[in-house]
Formats: C-alpha cells, sequence, structure tokens
C-alpha cells in the first residue's frame, strides 16, 4: 500500500530525515519508535505533502506516486494524518470539525456512514455533537481530531503522537478505539512514546535514531528487543 524509499529531507542545513525506507501494507498497523529529534514526526509530515521531501525521495501509496503531490491531492488519495497538537478547530463544534473532514470528493458520498462510525467509536462526542471543541478536554479533543481524519474516508490512517499529555486511563481508552478502528480495515501508521500500548496493536515496528530507520521486526518480537527494552522500557542493558 505504501512504499518509502530513500527519503531524505533537509529543514535549510539541517538533514532531518536520512535515507528512510519502509512501507504499510494494507490493513496492517505499524509503528514508528524512537526519542526526540529521531524524525518521526518529519517522516509523517514528508508522506503527508506538509514538509517537501529532497529530490531523490521515493513515496508511492496503492501503486501511485505521491511524493510530489500537494496535502489535498494525498488526502484525495487516500491518506489522512492527525498532527501532534491535535489541530483542532477550537472556536467550532463537534460537528462542524467533523463536517470539515468530509470535504474530500472522495468522502462526501460517505459523509453520513462516516459520522455514524465516528459517533459509534467516540460515544461522548455524540453526547457533545453542538459543544464548541475549546471548551473540552485534551483527550476529547483528541477524539475530535481522529474523527475528523476518519471523516475523510482515509485508507491510510496515520497519528503523530495521539496519547501525548493524555491521562492513563484516557490513553487506555484512545488504544481501545484504535484497535476498533485497525479492525474495520484501515492500515494504521502511529508515531508514539507508549510504546507498549502502540506495540500492542500494531503487526510490525521501526525503531528510528537520528534520521535513520535502525531496526525493524514484529512488534512482538520489538517488545523483547534489549535495544527497545533498554531505550524505552526501563530494561537493563
Amino acid at each position: 500500500m505504501l512504499e518509502i524509499s530513500h527519503l531524505s529531507l533537509h529543514y535549510g542545513r539541517h538533514l532531518a530525515l536520512d535515507d528512510f525506507s519502509l512501507s504499510v501494507g494494507k490493513g496492517e498497523t505499524v509503528v514508528i519508535l524512537g526519542a526526540n529529534g529521531a524524525g518521526k514526526s518529519s517522516l509523517l509530515k514528508a508522506i503527508a505533502g506538509v514538509t517537501p521531501a529532497d529530490k531523490g525521495t521515493s513515496i508511492s501509496f496503492n501503486g501511485r506516486p505521491i511524493h510530489s503531490l500537494p496535502p489535498h491531492q494525498i488526502v484525495e488519495a487516500g491518506i489522512a494524518l492527525v498532527p501532534e497538537g491535535r489541530g483542532v478547530f477550537g472556536d467550532l463544534t463537534v460537528d462542524e470539525n467533523l463536517a470539515l473532514g468530509a470535504f474530500a470528493k472522495r468522502a462526501r458520498a460517505h459523509a453520513n456512514d462516516s459520522r455514524t462510525f465516528v459517533y459509534e467509536l467516540f460515544p461522548k462526542l455524540e453526547e457533545r455533537r453542538r459543544q464548541y471543541v475549546n471548551t473540552m478536554s485534551g483527550g476529547e479533543q483528541q477524539m475530535v481530531a481522529i474523527g475528523r481524519a476518519l471523516m475523510s474516508k482515509p485508507d491510510l490512517l496515520m497519528l503523530d503522537e495521539p496519547s501525548l499529555g493524555l491521562a492513563p486511563v484516557v490513553v487506555g481508552d484512545l488504544f481501545r478505539s484504535l484497535g476498533q478502528i485497525r479492525q474495520r480495515g484501515l492500515a494504521l501508521l502511529i508515531v508514539e512514546q507508549n510504546v507498549k500500548m502502540s506495540l500492542s496493536i500494531a503487526d510490525r515496528g521501526y525503531l528510528a535514531e537520528a534520521g535513520r530507520i535502525t531496526g525493524e521486526d514484529a512488534a512482538t518480537s520489538l517488545l523483547s528487543t534489549p535495544a527497545v527494552q533498554r531505550a524505552f522500557l526501563g530494561g537493563a542493558a
């Protein structure tokens, strides 16, 4: 589904990504693990077309090159990004935020079904559909951000640090919801510091360090990998 090869990205003279190569299969959940500054957010922004990659990069989705497309055409191709910090429209209601998510041509005919799914996934949002988003908690705003992305009818949903700043009980609910999204056949590409939670719903994971991919394995294997245990799970050296 998603195929990336030789992805490099600079911010001025700073090299943020150095020859990244990875893939996400249809319906697959893939996690990117790495410390701050490893290039994980830059990777998602490059895929989404928000930050242009360097020449020589190849990004294809469903067999179609997308690395030169603007962000709105990448959404039309079937990729949605939930950015770090959520990016919701706080002065609009829940319903209005979701309606904006269905603006893509591919999504308009499915808007009612997509909204029904979002409200089934997040019942709190249906209860508060006319509430202004800037009056909601961080966890509820994250639900809105995910719901808005789902309204675009994506084949691949990308999430950048979805649990950041959320209470543990909210994080548990969030990952249960992501598990439900996965069960509907959507592919997920997740950047997340909560290693145990993210790997619990993933098929595979990649390790990133200093702008490069340094490892790849099945999610269950990564949980027992010494490098992952030392870096993220408090394991012994």
